[in-house]
């Protein structure tokens, strides 16, 4: 059902665009967290490019198994600083800088290898005590510090809202994240802030109505994640 799954939300998606009355590309990023490999070629074969994973770890294991290397591998999930090196070998996009400590240990780490590695900076947008993320009165101070490193490039924002009952209260909390995300465009070199990674399984479209242009949903195409 994995084909017939990422058809299903491919059209959701270029529907709540629609709505929103967007022309622009919303990409769809595959969540393979706890997914077998099998999983992920299936998914591959019938054409995403885009993997999402939450831990270091497990996606090294997966990343031997395309030595093609024809995904775009993204950290979506709480980076530790003593993975940072790991994480700067494997990723091409990581989500999740929600930290001064973290951004200079990527940034360091990226040296090393003579990379530039290719950030987002991880908002708490709904101050959740159980999510990562810096708080909004941070954000400031972090993005200003990144535009002098230079073996980090922010590319744009990501935040998670709640799991609310009610999909539709995680709107305002969209709306926020695109403010900051429209706000720090202009702080940075034009073109180079261009993602803003928002959306999940239960709230994806709502996201891409409130201008999210990537989305991370796994279980509306892998299913239930076996643990």
């Amino acid at each position: 059902m994995i084909k017939e799954n990422i058809e299903a939300i491919e059209k959701r998606m270029a529907d709540a665009a629609a709505r929103a009355g967007r022309s622009d590309t919303v990409t769809l990023i595959a969540v393979t967290k706890n997914h077998p490999v099998e999983c992920m070629k299936e998914a591959a074969a019938d054409g995403i490019v885009n993997v999402g994973e939450n831990r270091v770890q497990e996606a090294m294991e997966k990343i031997k198994e395309f030595p093609e290397n024809h995904l775009v591998w993204h950290l979506i999930g709480h980076l530790q600083t003593n993975k940072a090196k790991q994480a700067v070998a494997h990723f091409d996009l990581i989500h999740s800088i929600d930290s001064e400590h973290l951004l200079k240990a990527v940034d360091k780490e990226a040296g090393k290898i003579g990379k530039v590695q290719d950030i987002l900076l991880q908002v708490n947008v709904a101050r959740e005590e159980s999510k990562f993320g810096m708080e909004v009165e941070d954000f400031p101070r972090i993005s200003a510090l990144a535009k002098e490193l230079t073996h980090v490039r922010v590319c744009g924002l990501m935040c998670m809202a709640p799991n609310f009952d009610n999909v539709e209260d995680t709107r305002p909390i969209f709306r926020i994240a695109h403010a900051l995300y429209e706000d720090m465009k202009p702080q940075f070199p034009e073109g180079q802030v261009r993602y803003l990674s928002m959306g999940m399984t239960h709230d994806f479209e709502i996201a891409i109505e409130e201008g999210a242009n990537m989305v991370r949903v796994g279980t509306a195409i892998f299913g239930p994640r076996q643990y």
